[in-house]
């Protein structure tokens, strides 16, 4: 049986660690080893941890770095065949591992198995809403940095040769170490391994047709996070530009429209209708053709934001992301 190292970034998440560690506990594919990186948690997450006896539980200490540096550390101490992350406030279903297991190891050439996520509220209770990326298979770097279909960074299991692949060393601490997500990235680390593993590597992104996870959205900070996401995509595509220019030259726009699209989705769920409908003004300006490729999901959320914002023109002040046109 194939090892799988299962890291868990922690930070100030005691209220959600407990439920999040007893998903890993109650997976049917049972040759695990749980790595939960104290990423200098200030809370009492740690001591949740410290109750779990497990022996497959291991809790590494270190001083904050961030969600990609949790997970550098992580993958560094990682003994297993595969690697996966798994934010500590997010639950897997108890398939989850098993299912990827199996379509890793009757997939030779894939290296980054993912699957669907349902959205969970803060109180855990599943809000109808889904991350259900629309192509599984033959997915390219021009479709990684549009529409990122891993989705999230607990939905994916991973290879250890992938990281293998993509090693570099930095010195951002002031010694040098191997890397794998850029930690001079404090946001879209995720897209940016994702679409550097898609660039630089021979493994394939595949997805599993199935809800294997439920990712958690909280409230708070969520409307000043979506645009802080948009800023940092553009910090992903100069870096992606200084490899593979003719990617990012094909792409762009299109990258930065559907990116977004998805945040004015976020948006309105918020109620904030005077920003959504004035990024949504964006996504035609970057990309009117995502009229054309995708019509019902664009008119639909153009409509929600405009309507929103007719309805509570008062909600909030729009701040512009810092995105180019």
């Amino acid at each position: 049986m194939k090892k799988v190292s299962v890291i868990i970034p922690l930070y100030n998440a005691e209220k959600y660690i407990a439920a999040t560690i007893e998903s890993v506990l109650a997976q049917t594919y049972k040759d695990f080893e749980i790595l939960i990186i104290d990423d200098g948690s200030p809370d009492r997450s740690v001591e949740v941890c410290q109750q779990f006896t497990d022996p497959r539980i291991k809790i590494i200490h270190q001083a904050n770095r961030g969600l990609p540096g949790a997970r550098n550390t992580g993958i560094r101490h990682a003994q297993g065949d595969y690697l996966a992350f798994l934010d500590a406030d997010d639950i897997w279903l108890p398939t989850k591992l098993e299912k990827h297991v199996n379509h890793l190891d009757n997939s030779p050439t894939v290296g980054i198995s993912f699957c669907y996520s349902a959205f969970i509220n803060e109180e855990g209770n599943l809000t109808g809403l889904y991350q259900k990326p629309r192509k599984l298979y033959d997915i390219t770097p021009s479709y990684v940095l549009c529409r990122n279909p891993v989705g999230n960074g607990s939905a994916a299991v991973i290879r250890r040769e992938v990281f293998q692949g993509i090693e570099f060393q930095d010195d951002v601490y002031g010694i040098a170490e191997n890397y794998y997500f850029d930690e001079r990235l404090r946001r879209a680390e995720d897209i940016e391994c994702w679409l550097r593993i898609s660039i630089l590597t021979h493994w394939r992104h595949e997805g599993i047709p199935e809800v294997l996870t439920l990712y958690r959205i909280t409230t708070s900070g969520l409307s000043a996070n979506a645009l802080q996401q948009l800023e940092a995509l553009e910090t992903v595509v100069e870096k992606t530009r200084s490899y593979a220019p003719d990617i990012i030259a094909h792409c762009e726009k299109a990258a930065k429209a559907y990116h977004m699209r998805y945040t004015v989705r976020r948006l309105v769920s918020l109620g904030d209708g005077i920003t959504a409908a004035k990024l949504f003004n964006l996504v035609l300006i970057n990309h009117w053709h995502i009229l054309l490729e995708e019509p019902g999901k664009t008119l639909l959320t153009g409509v929600a934001a405009y309507l929103l914002w007719f309805l509570n023109p008062l909600k909030a002040t729009f701040r512009k992301p810092e995105l180019s046109t």
